[in-house]
């Protein structure tokens, strides 16, 4: 029966993401920046709904840009997790734009991407990001550059921290956990790492018993005079001890 279930999701899921691609290229054009935000935050939690995934918020996700949130990176999963619990305009790897429907969604909703071996396209989207911050968005970036296991946080990249100090915009530290329903510990069913492959990672998302998404936003906070190697590091630990709470109900 768990293969049975898997496919229902999967369908389920497929038709969802499908009616998100067909609303981005139809409805979107016709709507405020306010409207399609919504769209995605609704559409986002639904699409959990589908792959049997709660979510869980705690803290305080920023009312209003600018802001920079600054995650850790553990799955595929993260974009839509992050955009249900609060809608913002991510930073990724330019990968995910390859991604068959998934890149899709990820243009149509804002993503900036990053070539991030070229130092060139990294210093083009700091000052794209910069300048949306300017503008009162709400950008997301993942300093650890990769997927982790979800156990050890990996070191943060600074670079993308300088948009939010060439901006005087605060960042806001966000952790993420998948854990098990039924027991609260972690579930590494949606971790997208190492010799994983995209399509295996969402087969044993699919299969797995009941998922929660955590997501816990810390306090904003402002640069203070640090540089963005400083500040990195700082939000690093703001993560790892949001973290540190995080499963403990």
């Amino acid at each position: 029966m768990k293969p049975l279930r898997a496919a229902w999701k999967l369908l389920r899921a497929l038709t969802h993401a499908l009616a998100g691609y067909w609303t981005i290229r139809t409805l979107f054009p016709r709507l405020t920046p306010a409207e399609r935000e919504q769209r995605v935050e609704a559409w986002s939690r639904q699409l959990l709904a589908c792959l049997d995934i709660t979510l869980e918020v705690r803290g305080s996700p920023c009312a209003q840009g600018p802001v920079l949130l600054v995650a850790n990176h553990i799955s595929w999963l993260d974009i839509a997790v992050m955009h249900a619990a609060r809608y913002c305009r991510f930073v990724s790897k330019a990968d995910v734009k390859q991604w068959p429907l998934i890149g899709t969604l990820a243009t149509g909703v804002g993503t900036l991407y990053i070539e991030r071996e070229s130092r060139r396209d990294a210093m083009r989207v700091v000052h794209h990001m910069a300048e949306r911050l300017r503008a009162g968005d709400v950008v997301a970036v993942f300093p650890e550059g990769t997927t982790s296991d979800g156990i050890a946080l990996l070191p943060f990249h600074a670079n993308l921290i300088q948009a939010a100090i060439s901006a005087e915009a605060p960042a806001q530290p966000v952790a993420l956990q998948f854990l098990d329903s039924a027991t609260g510990q972690r579930s590494a069913a949606p971790c997208y790492i190492g010799d994983d492959t995209l399509l295996g990672s969402i087969w044993r998302t699919l299969t797995a018993p009941g998922i929660t998404a955590v997501v816990t936003f810390g306090a904003p906070q402002q640069a203070q005079g640090r540089d963005r190697r400083g500040w990195a590091h700082s939000l690093r630990d703001d993560v790892a001890a949001l973290r540190e709470r995080g499963p403990h109900r």
